[in-house]
């Protein structure tokens, strides 16, 4: 079964909570505080695996959570790091945020992403002895780990993608010219789910080639399966529109041409540029007037035009050349990029959950739950990354207070592990 949506819960783990303890020792009088830190919750982290191929294992569990990081103990040891929750998904999958549509990941490449970071573990009362507080009774609690309720979408990371009305000849093209076997009958609506193959290019160079099934008239209103599977098309670099000319079906090849056309804009506008190349399949029971019209009605389009025959493996070889050689000049498959979270909603959570600020040996710490997942779209090489982060900070009312705090130039600012320093 074939499954390209999935809804699950995420949450990474919580950290470990300081500990409260003092150093007990025969002959050791006022030992002081020994209390160790909490550890880290586990990350929530998404890897691409070739061996799934489909969202289908969503459909039974839908709760996903890491452990928490463990306590601190006594001796100043530190809790153990919870280890993270690895979650393997389709090679294309779509990670989305329920209800806002924020895109959080893509998961098209090959290095894990971490969707949710756990809590950073609490600290001790070792961290909080002073010279006029020698025993302290209290230690941090460890921070909650992120959670969100996700929306999983997998979208086929194809070079090329074979479109046209059911039964025009997509699967037998795609099992002509690969090792694909899509199911093959004289009926429309026999690929019930896309069909990848590789299409080889001399010896080193291939490309692969996907055939979504499903597209009629209507397709993007949700009309037969192309509203189902028209999402597979819009990281395809190419398309090759199969047009079916033999008359067989009793449709025009124009009106089919068009309508399909039509679908792909409806479903997303940047169709309308994405570079196409038309097939006109089953030319060897065509006649041939008809061919020769519906070829001058495509170049007249400027669209590159092949009157090839599937079944017959005739007009194959340059289709297929002109592909490899239109892929060289093409940008390489889209990957869809983590979008921050929303300004004024991270100013409410600010409100709402509010935030401390202590110094200590001349170190401004800033602590509070909420920059937990403001720090999780900072990218410290990134300038732009750097000046949503510091826009968050000035608009949230941190600045103003390191300020009135008597902050200096050059002095330290550690968020959450995060350190920079302060510059006016």
């Amino acid at each position: 079964m074939f499954v390209d949506k999935a809804r699950i819960t995420i949450k990474a783990g919580d950290g470990g909570n300081g500990a409260v303890s003092f150093h007990r020792e025969k002959y050791v009088a006022a030992g002081g505080p020994d209390g160790g830190d909490g550890g880290r919750g586990g990350d929530v982290v998404f890897v691409a695996d070739t061996n799934v191929g489909t969202l289908l294992h969503f459909q039974y569990k839908k709760r996903y959570f890491a452990e928490n990081g463990q306590p601190g103990g006594t001796k100043r040891c530190a809790g153990k790091n919870a280890p993270h929750l690895v979650i393997r998904v389709p090679k294309g999958t779509v990670v989305r945020e329920a209800g806002t549509g924020r895109v959080l990941a893509d998961i098209s490449g090959d290095q894990p992403v971490v969707v949710a970071r756990g809590g950073k573990g609490g600290w001790g009362n070792t961290h909080f002895a002073t010279a006029t507080r020698q025993i302290p009774r209290f230690a941090k609690p460890g921070l909650p780990g992120e959670r969100y309720e996700l929306e999983l979408e997998l979208k086929l990371l194809a070079d090329v993608g074979l479109v046209g009305f059911p039964n025009v000849g997509k699967s037998t093209l795609i099992s002509a010219v690969s090792a694909a076997r899509p199911e093959i009958a004289n009926y429309p609506f026999t690929t019930l789910v896309p069909v990848l193959g590789v299409v080889k290019v001399g010896d080193e160079e291939s490309y692969v080639m996907a055939d979504i099934p499903g597209l009629i008239e209507g397709a993007s209103e949700g009309v037969g399966l192309g509203h189902e599977f028209l999402r597979h098309v819009d990281r395809c670099r190419l398309l090759v529109h199969i047009v079916d000319v033999s008359g067989m079906e009793g449709r025009d090849p124009v009106e089919d041409f068009e309508a399909i056309n039509r679908e792909l804009i409806r479903w997303n506008p940047e169709m309308a540029g994405r570079p196409m190349l038309v097939a006109a399949n089953k030319c060897d029971i065509a006649p041939p007037e008809q061919v020769e019209a519906f070829g001058a009605f495509i170049r007249e389009k400027g669209l590159p035009f092949f009157p090839i025959s599937a079944a017959a493996h005739t007009g194959l070889q340059p289709l297929m050349d002109r592909i490899a050689a239109l892929l060289q000049t093409l940008p390489p498959v889209a990957v869809y990029q983590p979008e921050p979270v929303p300004r004024e909603v991270l100013l409410q959570k600010a409100k709402e959950d509010k935030y401390t600020i202590r110094v200590e040996d001349g170190v401004y710490f800033v602590e509070g739950a909420w920059l937990l997942q403001t720090l999780g779209m900072v990218d410290p090489d990134d300038y732009e990354s750097l000046q949503y982060f510091q826009r968050v900070l000035q608009d949230s009312g941190i600045i103003a207070k390191l300020e009135e705090m008597g902050i200096r130039e050059g002095d330290t600012v550690s968020i959450l592990d995060f350190e920079f320093e302060y510059i006016p």
